[in-house]
């Protein structure tokens, strides 16, 4: 089976190749890869080449597939898992192949699996330990946005609270008070939305942003007023005052999560956080020296904790699949772009200049990429766009399964 994949070499380099996959040992499934959405983490990756964690340090001469949030379809079941998996089947995986008890990672180690890809080849360990997971969903791109919400989802399991007992605890403070800061990204705006619609659910949430584009289609999405009604107030802020922020909580945060890399906002956090607070730092940085000033007189004296993960669990995927199919929480609130697979290394290379939120990649159409703000400019000359952006217009300016069907149809 011929695959057309983007594949890592080294250092900033990323090529779009097309080659043969080995034949399926018996264990083994074959997936049709439809889409895979960019995560900085790639970017990370592409950067370093072989100096990153997770990449063979032979790479050069073994090159591996990019991409790890991807959604596919089952096209070939080999005898041992028959009857368990189906052609036609959607699929979804945790990227971090941890029961192997090192850094292996699809994404990022492997040659035959990975989400730029049109086919991929998933071993049978990986199926053997669970990791393969069916998506009963009518949609692929909420599919490739399960894992990158389930490391949000590790992050609120992540942060640890004492009760009266002194005894630990983990998840955000029910009925508590929740600070998101820098937190109208696309990973911040699914912190929003399982804040608001999660199983711990606190009694304030105020997010923060100083990007006032960013801040406003927050607000878009995420109705104050609707929140109100559910026990929750919501407010939205570009302040980084601490005696503002200090204000709008009373005294002090007890969860706040972190969603940028730079020390003046872990130093706010740290500033705002009320007594048995703790911070979340989210946002992973690329340089391994990173640090900000922590005061520790409150962590002895006020019992502040700090907290931190990367990536997450197929327990969390499981969680987010539930919390998906009884649309509790919308994924496509991450979705600002699409493009197809010739996008995919522009794309990768350039994420942190390109503004919005998550870029999704078609594997199977070839398209430039496209924000979808876009869609009506381009309509004008384009009947096609004209279309995708009616479908998008009729559902709160957010990507769906309407026009992803379209898309794949006519792209």
């Amino acid at each position: 089976m011929k695959t057309k994949a983007v594949r890592l070499y080294g250092e900033n380099d990323l090529r779009l190749e097309e080659f043969n996959l080995p034949e399926l040992k018996n264990g083994e499934i074959l997936i049709k890869v439809i889409s895979d959405s960019v995560c900085m983490s790639t970017y990370k990756t592409a950067k370093q080449g072989a100096k990153h964690l997770r990449v063979p340090d032979n790479v050069a001469e073994n090159p591996v597939i990019v991409g790890h949030e991807f959604c596919a379809e089952v096209v070939e079941v080999t005898d041992k898992w028959k009857g368990k998996f189906n052609v036609g089947d959607k699929v979804v995986m945790p990227p971090v192949l941890s029961y192997l008890g090192g850094m292996q990672t699809v994404g990022y180690s492997f040659g035959e699996i990975g989400g730029v890809s049109t086919y991929s080849v998933v071993y049978d360990h990986i199926i053997e330990n669970g990791y393969l997971i069916k998506l009963e969903s009518d949609s692929y791109f909420s599919g490739s946005l399960i894992e990158p919400a389930s490391c949000v989802i590790r992050g609120y399991k992540a942060n640890l609270h004492l009760d009266k007992e002194l005894r630990p605890f983990t998840n955000i403070k029910p009925n508590g008070k929740v600070a998101i800061l820098a937190g109208c990204g696309p990973m911040g705006l699914v912190a929003i939305d399982i804040a608001l619609h999660g199983d711990v659910k606190p009694s304030l949430l105020v997010v923060t942003d100083l990007n006032k584009q960013r801040l406003e289609r927050a607000k878009q999405i995420f109705d104050p007023e609707k929140a109100l009604k559910d026990g929750i107030k919501l407010i939205f802020t570009d302040s980084s005052e601490k005696d503002e922020l200090l204000a709008l909580s009373d005294g002090g945060f007890d969860d706040v999560f972190v969603y940028a890399p730079v020390p003046a906002v872990v130093e706010l956090a740290d500033e705002i956080l009320g007594f048995d607070g703790c911070i979340n730092f989210f946002a992973g940085p690329l340089d391994k020296n990173f640090s900000a000033k922590f005061n520790f007189y409150n962590v002895h004296y006020a019992q502040h904790h700090v907290a931190g993960t990367s990536g997450s669990t197929t327990e969390d995927m499981h969680d987010i699949v539930r919390l998906i199919s009884e649309k509790r929480i919308n994924p496509a609130v991450m979705i600002t772009h699409i493009g197809g697979i010739d996008a995919a290394i522009d794309t990768t290379l350039r994420l942190p200049e390109i503004e919005g939120g998550k870029k999704l990649i078609y594997t199977h159409i070839n398209l430039p990429l496209t924000a979808i703000e876009d869609f009506k400019i381009l309509g004008e000359t384009d009947e096609r766009f004209k279309e995708l952006n009616r479908m998008v217009e009729q559902n709160n300016g957010l990507w769906n399964t309407e026009a992803e069907k379209y898309l794949l149809e006519n792209f």
